[in-house]
């Protein structure tokens, strides 16, 4: 490329690519210009490509550069191929539930180049490729990605890369280090795809687990911030289907260009070990050409990782491996035996365990071992508390008799004594998700002193699938109690300062998606705008989904408070307006939307009164119930709230009904649909779950007004129809105008808007001649949903009519509707 050059059309590989802004600085602290990262990824190209050729590519685009460690530049996170990529990019497509995206390729120099001139920087791939009909085949390598928390650095990165390699050669494998640009390093080693990404994540995890209980003061397992202080987080996460790790040689998005480098062993024990930069990569390949070349002649299979572990029948750890490598037996009194014991108890045991800070240890006996939860605040005695449970590893059936001291310097040191034993009853036990059991105490025991010496739990696993949330659950002392009456519901709290939480959001489905209904519950789907409740001493607060304050315009939910039991809740719920047939009625909701002055809210509330439906309940009292089940939460919501009889505040019920009946239901009463939820699913502020499914009768979506067009006559200086699009990546994608549904006053009241908000070029690129001809042009700030018939082939809407506009939603919250 000629120096200074903004723009050029080249040919790589056969392929013609328009190259553009090559003089844009993309590092303004070197320099670095567009140009430059071509040049780089084209010097590469050679090692780099072999590492993630035929793997699923995702992007991280910085279009602007990557600014300075004070202003960092724009990122845009890419997975979807562009539709406006060259056709000729090799692709496959992966399908999730509701839909599938389409990846790129990187097998060669015109798709590096295509990524260089889209500003790529980075190149993100998973562990394992494509087969040739586009199959996701098992991983052909395990990753284990060394992060310096704060106090360590390289140097303890590299020291835990040694013992990691002395575990990993046991095993057969030859990893490779490599630098990762960023903070800390990645260990790569091939393997021969006999084993399924759950299984290698498996192995990886039990690795770190075992380096961190040998060395404590040096690795931690745990993502916890909190644990990471002068250690080494070893992430075995990255082996998971459906993660990616940076290519080895992909640039970095960081103030100076480093890169994702290979090194030897031996650089590994330099003491001034530091990351490599692009042009320092360039001469080590011209030295010593690619470091990984030959990694795959070291492919092997899994064995187990030490030989002087305990193993099972079959060759593998037991279930009690881990509880021996964090004891030594000549050092504590507890038991440490050398095999689990007979399956087929029913024992538990519960300690109190006075270590750095009073715990309690809840152990069933379950497989010939004792499945063990650490409970920081004991068992709950209210059905109204739900206390978090740490699970631990197992323990041998001996322990369900230990008493005694720890000795100081051991794990766990400290007094444990027990606190109440004996037998138990599963009602059920699904492995890492839920535990619902009746324990049989001691009359003398821990549990009799909270009324009753038996005690209906359940133990919820809280979701998350990091290494720290995989440990946590919640116990929950059930509301039905075998023998006695229902234990007070709730118990008074100190207050404290509760969260700002937005609300969690479903996808869109279809009734095929539910594929087993026993796993899920049903709702009516209100036609409304989404509300959280903050119900405190001081008053209720009501913010929208966009975070917008909601309190003023409704005054009639002022009183939320009265209604619940308890000085403290966060509720999830639909604000409506009911019409004279008794249904929700989104329109007539538009009348109180948007009103600032306090007459204009009055006179709209004594003509137009709102309705609060409040489905979820995610805080109350000083616990948060974010991490309990769907039903476990509106069990809790049910005994918390007690509805006025006018109505204005309701808790509906829950569908005691099948899919079909519930649809059904829905049809009859005129509703817009159902929700779907999960029946253990815990609750995500913010983030869209497909544990939460709407299923719609007609087909909607949420709009994006990118323009209008004057209508005709006498309207012909007014606004005639709305052009509207849809978020397609960072762009924005045209899928038709609507005039349909938009009553003369609508109409007039936003033309001044619209015209404020006028731009003289187009948003988006893709609008139909005919459409664009007499097109006013607004910034996309503005928000409404229609109604459509169908979609046609290239996704525009056919038959659109306005139903209204949705101010509690940003651009960015639209997405495609099924």
């Amino acid at each position: 490329m000629a120096p200074g050059s903004a723009q050029q059309t080249v040919t790589v590989d056969g392929r013609r690519l328009k190259l553009t802004s090559l003089d844009r600085v993309m590092y303004p602290e070197t320099g670095t210009t567009k140009a430059d990262v071509l040049a780089y990824y084209a010097a590469v190209a050679d090692c780099l490509i072999p590492h993630a050729r035929n793997r699923p590519v995702t992007r991280k685009r910085w279009v602007n550069g990557v600014g300075t460690e004070e202003k960092p530049g724009e990122v845009f996170f890419q997975k979807n191929l562009d539709k406006s990529a060259p056709s000729w990019i090799e692709r496959h497509g992966i399908e999730h539930s509701d839909h599938t995206n389409v990846y790129p390729m990187l097998n060669n120099l015109a798709t590096l180049t295509w990524l260089g001139q889209i500003s790529a920087l980075e190149i993100h791939v998973p562990q394992w490729q494509f087969g040739p009909e586009g199959e996701l085949n098992n991983p052909d390598r395990m990753v284990l990605d060394l992060d310096p928390g704060p106090g360590a650095s390289l140097p303890e990165c590299a020291e835990v890369a040694r013992l990691a390699r002395e575990i990993l050669n046991d095993m057969g494998l030859d990893p490779r280090p490599v630098t990762s640009g960023s903070k800390g390093i990645h260990l790569y080693a091939a393997l021969n795809r006999e084993q399924t990404s759950d299984q290698v994540s498996a192995v990886a995890k039990e690795l770190a687990r075992i380096l961190e209980a040998d060395h404590p003061d040096l690795v931690v397992s745990d993502m916890k911030k909190s644990l990471r202080g002068g250690k080494v987080l070893l992430d075995w996460s990255q082996n998971n289907r459906n993660k990616t790790t940076i290519t080895p040689y992909s640039l970095r998005g960081k103030a100076h260009p480093m890169v994702a480098a290979p090194r030897t062993w031996e650089e590994l024990d330099d003491p001034d070990l530091a990351h490599l930069d692009f042009e320092q990569v360039i001469e080590r390949i011209r030295e010593h050409g690619d470091l990984l070349a030959d990694m795959d002649r070291g492919q092997a299979g899994l064995e187990p990782m030490s030989s002087n572990l305990q193993h099972n029948d079959d060759g593998g750890p037991d279930r009690l491996h881990t509880y021996r490598s964090m004891r030594d037996a000549s050092k504590t009194p507890e038991p440490v035996p050398d095999a689990v014991g007979e399956p087929g108890g029913n024992s538990f045991v519960i300690q109190e365990h006075h270590a750095r800070r009073l715990h309690y240890d809840f152990r069933l006996e379950r497989d010939g071992v004792l499945v063990s939860w650490a409970i920081p605040k004991g068992p709950p005695t209210s059905t109204g508390e739900n206390h978090l449970a740490v699970q631990t590893e197992d323990h041998p059936l001996d322990y369900g008799s230990f008493e005694g001291t720890i000795p100081k310097g051991e794990y766990g040191a400290g007094e444990v004594y027990i606190w109440d034993s004996g037998t138990y009853e599963a009602e059920k036990w699904r492995p890492g998700k839920e535990v619902i059991c009746t324990l049989q105490g001691r009359e003398d025991g821990g549990l009799a002193k909270g009324g009753n010496a038996v005690r209906r739990f359940a133990l919820i696993h809280t979701g998350g699938s990091t290494d720290s949330a995989e440990k946590n659950w919640l116990i929950h002392l059930m509301k039905e109690q075998p023998g006695q009456p229902s234990p007070p519901a709730f118990t008074v709290r100190p207050t404290e300062e509760l969260p700002t939480l937005k609300p969690m959001l479903a996808t869109s489905g279809s009734p095929g998606l539910l594929r087993s209904e026993e796993d899920w519950a049903f709702e009516m789907k209100w036609d409304g705008i989404r509300a959280v409740a903050t119900v405190t001493p001081e008053g209720t607060r009501l913010l929208s989904r966009n975070g917008n304050d909601l309190t003023k315009a409704y005054p009639e939910l002022a009183d939320l408070g009265s209604y619940v039991n308890a000085e403290q809740a966060v509720l999830d719920g639909e604000i409506v307006v009911i019409n004279k047939a008794g249904r929700p009625d989104f329109g007539l909701l538009q009348g109180r939307m948007n009103l600032t002055k306090k007459s204009d809210i009055d006179a709209a509330r004594r003509r137009t009164p709102v309705h609060f439906l409040l489905f979820d309940l995610l805080h109350l009292d000083g616990n948060s119930l974010l991490d309990l089940g769907y039903t476990q939460r509106r069990e809790v919501l049910e005994q918390a709230v007690d509805a006025p009889g006018d109505g204005h505040i309701q808790v509906p019920p829950a569908l005691d009904a099948t899919l079909d009946e519930a649809i059904d239901a829905s049809k009859q009463l005129g509703l817009e649909g159902i929700m779907a939820k999960r029946v253990n699913s815990t609750y995500s502020p913010g983030r869209r779950s497909e544990s939460w499914v709407k299923i719609k009768h007609s087909l909607t979506q949420e709009v994006v007004v990118v323009g209008w067009r004057p209508g005709k006559g006498s309207r012909a200086h007014k606004v005639g129809s709305l052009l509207v699009a849809i978020p397609d990546g960072v762009d924005l994608k045209y899928i038709g105008r609507v005039g349909s549904g938009l009553t003369e006053r609508e109409l007039a009241e936003i033309g001044s808007r619209l015209k404020k908000m006028g731009r003289k070029t187009a948003p988006l690129d893709d609008v139909p001649a005919p459409d664009a001809s007499d097109a006013r042009w607004v910034r996309p700030a503005l928000v409404g949903e229609v109604q459509f018939s169908e979609r046609t082939s290239t996704g525009k809407l056919r038959h659109p009519v306005w139903r209204g506009w949705r101010p509690d939603k940003k651009p960015s919250d639209v997405v495609v509707e099924i």
